[in-house]
């Protein structure tokens, strides 16, 4: 599994959550003789949730965590802030071992470290916009003007300034959002905990919503666990993906990766109908330089268009439809490979094999 090279924010090491009365005994006997799912729930009367998943997320990372209703993607998010225990594993943040926190300990680290949103806001219906921004830090007895100016903050933050008066019942859905989004990074905590929390709303105020929470991620640095069900919206706001299935985790990588590599054929009916034209890079489709240039002689690339190896193929169809020649691959001032017509028609298509030179 691909692994973010900084060191992590968030570490998962091979947690396991089984539901059921017998949920130690299952464990003892999965780890013993390696049961499946349907074993444990046979013999134990016991739910697999969360099987073996082991992942880490970097300093200002959007890590997203993607699959089917039931997959276990909500439970395993939920263990991040000890909202649920594991039955096996370790969470560590920021080099902290969550499970091994105090009661005290892990109230701080919640109040201080993490801010979560989740598609039901759960909005105080008697209380105004500002005050439901508010309340995070009133819990933790910040004194009202501090309350006050980071909630504003908060507010301005999200585009919901000249709202603050506001009661939820006077806001739209995608409103109702910002103030959930707003709640959670006005204590300006490291790590956002997001789960669903655009899948209610309607297409344009979803996308919407998506730009500004992106925007707002890369400016204040924020890492974030973001949970989804639709691969277009991880694809479009992860840094990197984890599929899920029946409580595993199949295949972790960049949108690029799990587009153009899936790990099995569950993950390829997953990305089957993903354009790739904002996706798959030159890199990927590019052709030796060196059998041209023998072929061709060293000046033959000179004349051509010219792309770098992390050019999307929107780029490079533009480039092809302006020449009839290939395109010369350019790192550091040299050619490093070469995108002909036929490549990138394959690319488009989603066939990433390089067609020999």
């Amino acid at each position: 599994m691909n692994t973010p090279s900084a060191e992590p924010v968030i570490r998962c090491e091979g947690i396991w959550k089984i539901f059921g009365k017998r949920a130690d005994e299952a464990m003892r006997s999965v780890r013993e003789h390696g049961l499946s799912k349907e074993e444990v729930r046979d013999r134990f009367d016991c739910v697999v949730g969360v099987r073996d998943a082991s992942f880490d997320v970097a300093r200002g990372e959007i890590f997203c965590i993607m699959g089917l209703s039931g997959s276990g993607k909500s439970t395993l998010i939920r263990h991040i802030n000890r909202l649920i225990e594991p039955t096996a594993g370790k969470i560590m943040i920021e080099g902290r071992d969550v499970n091994a926190l105090s009661n005290a300990d892990l109230r701080q680290m919640r109040a201080e470290k993490i801010g979560m949103v989740f598609q039901s806001m759960a909005l105080m219906p008697h209380r105004n916009v500002l005050q439901n921004v508010a309340f995070s830090q009133e819990v933790r007895g910040f004194d009202k003007a501090e309350r006050r100016r980071s909630a504003l903050r908060a507010i301005e933050a999200v585009d919901l300034k000249g709202w603050e008066a506001k009661y939820p019942d006077e806001l739209s859905g995608g409103m109702q959002q910002r103030v959930g989004l707003a709640r959670a990074i006005a204590a300006d905590p490291a790590i956002l905990l997001m789960d669903e929390p655009f899948s209610a709303l309607d297409p344009l105020i979803r996308r919407q919503l998506q730009d500004q929470f992106m925007a707002l991620s890369a400016e204040m640095h924020k890492t974030t666990l973001f949970i989804t069900h639709d691969l277009d919206e991880a694809i479009r706001i992860g840094h990197r993906i984890a599929i899920m299935k029946d409580g595993e985790l199949v295949q972790i990588g960049t949108p690029e990766d799990i587009v153009t590599a899936p790990a099995d054929a569950y993950v390829a009916d997953f990305v089957a109908g993903i354009s790739k034209l904002g996706l798959v890079t030159a890199a990927k489709i590019m052709e030796p330089v060196a059998a041209w240039e023998q072929r061709e002689g060293p000046a033959a690339t000179a004349s051509w268009s010219q792309a770098r190896p992390e050019a999307l193929l929107n780029e490079l169809v533009d480039l092809s439809i302006a020449s009839p020649d290939p395109i010369a691959v350019m790192q550091d001032g040299k050619a490093i490979g070469i995108v002909t017509k036929t490549a990138l028609l394959r690319g488009v298509r989603g066939d990433l094999a390089p067609a020999a030179a």
